[in-house]
C-alpha cells in the first residue's frame, strides 16, 4: 500500500524571545491551531485520524507529557484519535511524517498527521538535560560536544571559510525574501490567532533580508569562547580529529539556524480514504530512511542517508529534481551540497533556517511541506528532504508529485 500527502500545513515562524510575536502562545495552542487549520482546510471527518504524531525536541512543562495526545483533545478531534510526542532532536518533525507514513503502509491507519511543534521562547532549548550531555562518562565517551563546535570543526575539516558560510547566508535570506515576495508560501502558512481570535502574525519574523556580507562580517563567532576557554570543547573535538591543527569558528547568530517557536502539520493518508472525501493526492512518500552517524562530528548524517534513500528507492541523483535540507548551520549545507555532487541553485531554493527559523520539534515537517509547495509552484517531480540531527544521526524522505 502506498501512502500518500493530501495536506501540508504550518504557522509562520515567530522570534523565539520575549519580545517575539508567538511568545503569549503555549505550544498548545501553536499545536491546536495547526491540527484545527488540516481538519478545516480538508473537512475530514477527525474519526478516520486513527494517529497524531508530533515531534517535540524539549519535552518538558508546558511542552511536557503527550503534548500531541493533549492537542487532539484541544483541537476538538475525536477521541478515538490518539496522540504521541516523538524526539529525534532536529528531525523529530520529519521522523513524525515517516512514521505516518509507516503506519499507512502497513494497513494500521488510514489517515495519520505527522507534524511537530516547538515554543522555543517559552521553553528554552537544552532544559531537559539528558545523559548525553549530562553524565559526564556518557559525555566522555562519545566525546560530546555543543553543534556549533561541531558545525565549527565541519567547516575547517572541509575547508569552509567565515566568507563561505556567509555568502551562503546571504543567499538564504535573498531566497526567502524572494519566496515571500512572490508568495510562494501561501498555500502552506496558516495564520496565528490569539485569545480573541485576532491575527498574531502571518508571516516568518526572524527574517534579515537586509543581511550582507559586511553586517554578517562584523558579528563575533558563537561558538569560540566555548571552544578555547572552559570547558574547552575544541580540545575534545581534536581528540576526536587529530587530523585538525585547530578549529577555525566562523559560525554566527547570521549563519546558523535561529531560534523560533512554531508548529507544523502533514496529513498523510491511503487512496482509499483520500477517494471517500474526494481528495486529490498531493504527493506520494516513495522512501523514507533514518541513520546514526559519527556522534562527535554529529552534523554530516545527511549524505548518509541520502545515499540510503536513494539505494532503496532504487533512485541516483539525476532523479531528484529538488533537495531540501534544514539549514542547522551554513557549513552542514556546504559539506552536503561537496558530498553529494550537487548544483547549490537546485537546493534549499526557497531559502531554509539560518533566514526563516528553526523550531526544532517542527521543522522536519515544514521543510517536507516547501519542497512540496516548490515542486507543485516549479512543475518538478520528486525531492529528498532530510536534516542533521543531534547526536550524529540523519533522517530523510523522497517524495514525488502526483
Amino acid at each position: 500500500m502506498d501512502a500518500y500527502i493530501y495536506d501540508a500545513a504550518r504557522t509562520p515562524r515567530g522570534k523565539g524571545k520575549a519580545d517575539g510575536a508567538l511568545h503569549e502562545v503555549t505550544p498548545i495552542q501553536l499545536a491546536t491551531q495547526i491540527l484545527q487549520a488540516v481538519r478545516n482546510r480538508t473537512g475530514i471527518d477527525t474519526a478516520d485520524v486513527d494517529d497524531v504524531i508530533l515531534g517535540c525536541v524539549t519535552p518538558v512543562g508546558e511542552q511536557g507529557a503527550d503534548i500531541a495526545r493533549a492537542a487532539v483533545l484541544n483541537a476538538d478531534y475525536a477521541e478515538t484519535t490518539g496522540g504521541v510526542q516523538i524526539n529525534r532532536f532536529c528531525a523529530s518533525g520529519l521522523e513524525a511524517v515517516n512514521m505516518a507514513a509507516a503506519k499507512v503502509i502497513a494497513g494500521e491507519a488510514d489517515f495519520v498527521i505527522g507534524g511537530g511543534v516547538e515554543a522555543m521562547s517559552r521553553v528554552p532549548m537544552a532544559s531537559d538535560g539528558g545523559a548525553w550531555a549530562m553524565d559526564p562518562a556518557v559525555a566522555f565517551k562519545t566525546y560530546f560536544a555543543p553543534q556549533g563546535i561541531s558545525a565549527d570543526l565541519i567547516a575547517t575539516k572541509f575547508g569552509y571559510s567565515r566568507n563561505d558560510v556567509d555568502a551562503y547566508a546571504v543567499e538564504s535570506q535573498r531566497r526567502a525574501k524572494k519566496a515571500w515576495d512572490e508568495r510562494r508560501f501561501s498555500r502552506s502558512v496558516v495564520p496565528v490567532h490569539d485569545v480573541i481570535g485576532q491575527i498574531l502574525l502571518d508571516h516568518d519574523e526572524h527574517m534579515r533580508p537586509d543581511a550582507d556580507m559586511q553586517s554578517l562580517g562584523a558579528l563575533k563567532a558563537s561558538f569560540q569562547a566555548l571552544g578555547e576557554e572552559m570547558p574547552g570543547f575544541d580540545a575534545i573535538a581534536l581528540l576526536k580529529y587529530p587530523e585538525v591543527e585547530k578549529i577555525n569558528h566562523v559560525h554566527h547568530a547570521g549563519n546558523s539556524s535561529g531560534i523560533v517557536d512554531g508548529a507544523a502539520a502533514v496529513l498523510v493518508g491511503s487512496k482509499a480514504i483520500g477517494e471517500k472525501y474526494g481528495l486529490k493526492p498531493r504527493a506520494r512518500i516513495r522512501a523514507m530512511a533514518s541513520i546514526g552517524s559519527e556522534p562527535m562530528i554529529m552534523l554530516t548524517g545527511p549524505e548518509s542517508v541520502a545515499q540510503k534513500l536513494l539505494r532503496r528507492s532504487g533512485m541516483d541523483k539525476g532523479d531528484i529534481d529538488l533537495w531540501e535540507l534544514n539549514e542547522a548551520f551554513a557549513s552542514v549545507v556546504l559539506r552536503y551540497i561537496d558530498a553529494m555532487g550537487l548544483d547549490p541553485a537546485n537546493i534549499n531554493v526557497n531559502g531554509g533556517a539560518i533566514a526563516m527559523g528553526h523550531p526544532l520539534g517542527a521543522t522536519g515537517a515544514m521543510v517536507l511541506g516547501t519542497a512540496l509547495d516548490e515542486l507543485e509552484r516549479s512543475g518538478k517531480g520528486t525531492a529528498l528532504v532530510n536534516l542533521c540531527v543531534g547526536a550524529g544521526m540523519g533522517t530523510g524522505t523522497i517524495i514525488e508529485r502526483v
